[in-house]
């Protein structure tokens, strides 16, 4: 089965999902793929949510291994410091946020890596990955890697999936993934 977590933004599907990770993997079910979590400060600033947070950036945290990086950072902190790059996948689409090809790269290389392990039946339990976004489901770009694990639907040994979109992207990922996974559920926060 796929599920897909959905919510607004900054509503705590990455947490939520972290969570989950967490309960399946004591109860015996490895979970392979990426949380996207966000990487947040105490601020009084006008980009403060309700809670007094901020948020600056987005790691990866790459599956089963709890390997973390820096995977984005907010769009105008980007320019402020220098490292936004207008000719990224990220910047070519204008997106809020600047993703470094590179980070994406590391990322598709994971999702590369847990192909061979399923294929050669290495690896067995539940497909993470957090998030589709507009890079994705709107312009084939991005977490291809991924995109094409969920395409390719489930097995013996990853009979369930999990997929974060947004919620005005969850119509989009339902549509394109979930009949290559027998039915879908859509989990809402």
């Amino acid at each position: 089965m796929l599920y897909i977590l959905t919510g607004k933004v900054q509503s705590g599907k990455s947490r939520w999902l972290e969570e989950r990770v967490k309960t399946l993997g004591a109860e015996g079910i490895e979970c392979y793929g990426v949380i996207s979590a966000g990487i947040w400060i105490r601020s009084d600033s006008e980009c403060a949510n309700s809670q007094g947070f901020e948020k600056l950036g987005i790691e990866s945290i790459l599956l089963p291994n709890m390997e973390r990086f820096e995977f984005a950072k907010r769009k105008d902190l980007a320019k402020a410091n220098g490292s936004f790059n207008q000719r990224s996948q990220a910047g070519k689409v204008g997106l809020g946020w600047h993703i470094s090809d590179e980070a994406i790269a590391r990322v598709n290389a994971h999702f590369a890596w847990i192909a061979k392990q399923i294929k050669a039946d290495k690896i067995h339990g539940m497909l993470v990955v957090d998030e589709l976004g507009r890079l994705e489901l709107d312009h084939n770009a991005g977490l291809i890697e991924a995109m094409k694990l969920l395409e390719t639907g489930a097995s013996d040994s990853f009979p369930n999936a999990i997929v974060v979109a947004r919620r005005e992207l969850t119509e989009k990922a339902v549509n394109r993934f979930a009949n290559k996974w027998g039915s879908s559920q859509t989990i809402s926060l």
